[in-house]
């Protein structure tokens, strides 16, 4: 018994030495992760029905948003462009800050048992001057998912409401 509450001293003696080291140099363990910067964003959408693809380029100030359709034909793969937006990038950053991006890194989410169909996706994205985020899911999505799709839905149908 008495081993164990040493271990367990010992234990939480080391927790607090290592946030109270992140705290000192400015880094705290429970920060938020923010996508400062991006060159690109691609989000892959696979189901039943195909699949299409979000595609974020940033270039300046302005962030070029697309998005595909997939098909195969021939036996090659075919990248259809549905629809295409421009849009300010300070917009694209705060959405994708909003969204938790760079908190989806390392993401894999397992099919759920008994689900017989549903949607895989993939997102890569090059972030913050080349920091590498990838994450991926079957019918399991990380937080935010779902804000980051309505959020890319509504840029590139803006520009159709405006003109």
């Amino acid at each position: 018994m008495r081993k164990k509450k040493i271990m367990i001293a010992v234990c939480a003696a080391v927790l607090l030495a290592a946030v109270c080291a992140g705290v000192i140099r400015g880094k705290s363990m429970f920060t938020k992760k923010k996508v400062d910067s991006f060159d690109s964003v691609r989000l892959t959408l696979s189901g039943m029905r195909g699949t299409s693809e979000y595609e974020l380029l940033a270039k300046g100030e302005q962030t070029e948003i697309s998005f595909y359709s997939l098909r195969s034909a021939d036996g090659e793969e075919e990248r259809l462009l549905e629809q295409r937006a421009v849009c300010d990038t300070g917009t694209v950053l705060t959405l994708l800050n909003d969204c938790r991006l760079a908190n989806w890194d390392g993401f894999h989410g397992k099919h759920p048992r008994g689900v017989l169909d549903g949607t895989i996706f993939v997102l890569e994205a090059t972030v913050n001057g080349g920091e590498i985020l990838r994450a991926e899911g079957s019918q399991n999505f990380p937080k935010g998912y779902r804000e980051l799709l309505d959020g890319l839905y509504g840029l590139l149908n803006a520009q159709e409401r405006s003109e």
